[in-house]
C-alpha cells in the first residue's frame, strides 16, 4: 500500500537528515580536535624528548585531553542516536509490511492430484513459450504429464524465428510474415473488410436520420447497397420534425407527444411540458389584448396540473396580463417572449424525449467523431514521444489505448447492473435492490427468494426482511 510506503520513506528521510547533520558536526568536532593537538604541538615542540613538562605546559595537555575526551563522548552519542534512527526504519517495515504470507495462503490449494498437474502444465507451457524446450521435456517427464495435453505450437516455432532473428537469420521471420501479410496489412487498415465497411455506413445513415437528412441517408442507403430493415429510422424522424417544427414556432406536434408521455415526463421530474405549455401561453399573448380571454382560458385548462411544483412561474405568467394594454415587449416579462425560449423548449424537447424513450440524444458518429477530437490532441502528443523514444512498436496493432484520455463528462456512462442470480440486466420494471447485507440483486430475483416475511440473503447467512430492500441507482 502506498500508505505503508510513506510512513517507510518518513522514517528513511529521517536517518538521511540525521546521516547529514552528524555528518557535518562530526567534521566539525574532529577539526576542533585537530586544531587543539596542533596548538598543544606548539607548545611542547621545543621540549626535549627526556626533559619534564612545565606546569604550564601539563595545564595545557589536560586541557586538551579533557576537550577531545568531551568530543568524543559527543561522537560517541551522536552515533548512539544514529542506531536508534536506523533501527526504527526496521520496525517501521516490520509494522507496516507482511512478512508471513501464510495468512493469505491455502495450504488445501495443492493437495488435489489435479491441481498439481494443472501447475505443473502452466510452468512446462511457460517454458515452451521460453524456448526452453529441454527444461519443459524433463518436466513433462518427471511430472507424469501428457505431451498432447500442453499447447506447445505456436510457441515453438515463435521462439525459433526469433532466435533465428537475433542471429541475423531472417529467412524464418519473413517467410512467417509473408504467410500472413493479409492479416497484417488488415491489422493496419480498419475498413478492409466488408462487414466493417457495412457498419461504418449503417453509422453515418443512422446520423443522417437523426439530423433530418432523410434524402441524404436514402441515396447512401441505395448506393452502399444497405438494406433499409437493417437501419432504426424511428423515432429519429419523428422526434426531428417535432424539433423542427419547435423552431418553426409549431408546437402542437411538441404538446401531442407531451401529453402522450405525460407521466413518463412527470416520473423523471421532467419540465418539458410545462415549458411547451408557457410557450403555447405566451404565444397567444403575443397577438395582443384582444386574446386575454383565450390565454386565460388556456391557462385554467393546462396549468392546474402544474402549480404543486411551478407555483411562482405560473404567477410570473399571470402578472403579464396586466401589460397586455402596453405590450408584453414593453413589460419586465419581455424575456418570456424572447427566442431563447424557443430553441432551450427544443433543445429540452430532444434531451427529455430521448430519455423517456430510452435513447442516446446524440448519434454514436456524433459521440465517435466528439471523443476523438477531444482525444487527437494528447494522442498526437504522445506519437511524437513515442517515435522520439523509438517504441512505437508497443501500440501498433493494439485495439486499447496506450494512456487514459479524460474525456468530458458528457462522455461518461453509468454502468448497467446485471442480477447475478437471474443473470438478467436491470431495467426499470426490473431495478436494482440493496439488501441490509450490503449485497446486490434484482427486484425479480428478491420477489424470487422471498418466502413470506423472510427473505435469506443468497450470498451470506443474514435473514431479513423484504421490506428492508432499497432501491438503488447505478
Amino acid at each position: 500500500k502506498m500508505d505503508s510506503c510513506a510512513a517507510v520513506e518518513k522514517e528513511l528521510e529521517r536517518v538521511l537528515t540525521k546521516f547529514t547533520a552528524i555528518n557535518e558536526h562530526s567534521a566539525k568536532i574532529i577539526g576542533d580536535v585537530l586544531a587543539h593537538f596542533v596548538e598543544l604541538q606548539k607548545h611542547i615542540a621545543g621540549t626535549e624528548s627526556n626533559a619534564e613538562l612545565t606546569p604550564g605546559q601539563i595545564v595545557i595537555l589536560k586541557d586538551t585531553l579533557g576537550k577531545t575526551k568531551e568530543k568524543l563522548q559527543r561522537l560517541t552519542a551522536d552515533h548512539r542516536d544514529l542506531h536508534g534512527t536506523v533501527s526504527k526504519v526496521g520496525k517501521a517495515i516490520d509494522r507496516n509490511f507482511v512478512s508471513d504470507f501464510t495468512a493469505t495462503s491455502r495450504t488445501d490449494v495443492f493437495t488435489s492430484e489435479r491441481n498439481i498437474q494443472l501447475l505443473n502444465t502452466v510452468i512446462a507451457q511457460h517454458f515452451y513459450r521460453q524456448g526452453m524446450d529441454d527444461v519443459a521435456d524433463m518436466l513433462i517427464k518427471e511430472s507424469a504429464l501428457q505431451h498432447d495435453e500442453i499447447s506447445i505450437e505456436p510457441y515453438a516455432e515463435l521462439h525459433r524465428t526469433w532466435e533465428a532473428i537475433h542471429n541475423r537469420d531472417l529467412t524464418p521471420a519473413l517467410q512467417w510474415a509473408t504467410h500472413y501479410s493479409d492479416k497484417l496489412e488488415a491489422k493496419h487498415n480498419v475498413f478492409t473488410s466488408e462487414r466493417n465497411i457495412q457498419l461504418l455506413n449503417t453509422v453515418i445513415a443512422q446520423h443522417f436520420y437523426r439530423q433530418g437528412m432523410d434524402d441524404v441517408a436514402d441515396m447512401l442507403i441505395k448506393e452502399s447497397a444497405l438494406q433499409h430493415d437493417e437501419i432504426s429510422i424511428e423515432p429519429y424522424a419523428e422526434l426531428h420534425r417535432t424539433w423542427e417544427a419547435i423552431h418553426n414556432r409549431d408546437l402542437t406536434p411538441a404538446l401531442q407527444w407531451a401529453t402522450h408521455y405525460s407521466d413518463k415526463l412527470e416520473a423523471k421530474h421532467s419540465a418539458l411540458e410545462f415549458k411547451l405549455h408557457r410557450l403555447a401561453f405566451m404565444q397567444i399573448l403575443s397577438r395582443g389584448i384582444e386574446a386575454q380571454k383565450e390565454a386565460i382560458s388556456y391557462a385554467r385548462t393546462y396549468f392546474a396540473k402544474f402549480v404543486h411544483r411551478f407555483q411562482k412561474d405560473i404567477q410570473s405568467l399571470m402578472g403579464t396580463l396586466m401589460y397586455l394594454p402596453i405590450g408584453i415587449q414593453n413589460s419586465p416579462y419581455r424575456h418570456l417572449m424572447a427566442a431563447e425560449m424557443w430553441i432551450e423548449a427544443a433543445d429540452s424537447f430532444i434531451k427529455d424525449a430521448c430519455s423517456v424513450l430510452g435513447i442516446n440524444k446524440d448519434s454514436p458518429l456524433s459521440v465517435v467523431v466528439n471523443a476523438g477530437c477531444t482525444a487527437l490532441p494528447a494522442l498526437l502528443n504522445l506519437k511524437q514521444v513515442m517515435l522520439s523514444r523509438q517504441v512505437m512498436g508497443i501500440w501498433n496493432g493494439r485495439d486499447e489505448l496506450p494512456i487514459e484520455i479524460d474525456l468530458d463528462p458528457d462522455n461518461r456512462y453509468h454502468s448497467i447492473f446485471a442480477c447475478p442470480i437471474l443473470r438478467q440486466q436491470s431495467s426499470e420494471d426490473n431495478p436494482p435492490m440493496k439488501l441490509i447485507c450490503g449485497h446486490v440483486i434484482s427486484r425479480d430475483a428478491l420477489n424470487k427468494l422471498s418466502s413470506g416475511p423472510i427473505l435469506k440473503c443468497p450470498y451470506c447467512p443474514m435473514e431479513q426482511s423484504p421490506q428492508d430492500a432499497r432501491l438503488i441507482s447505478f
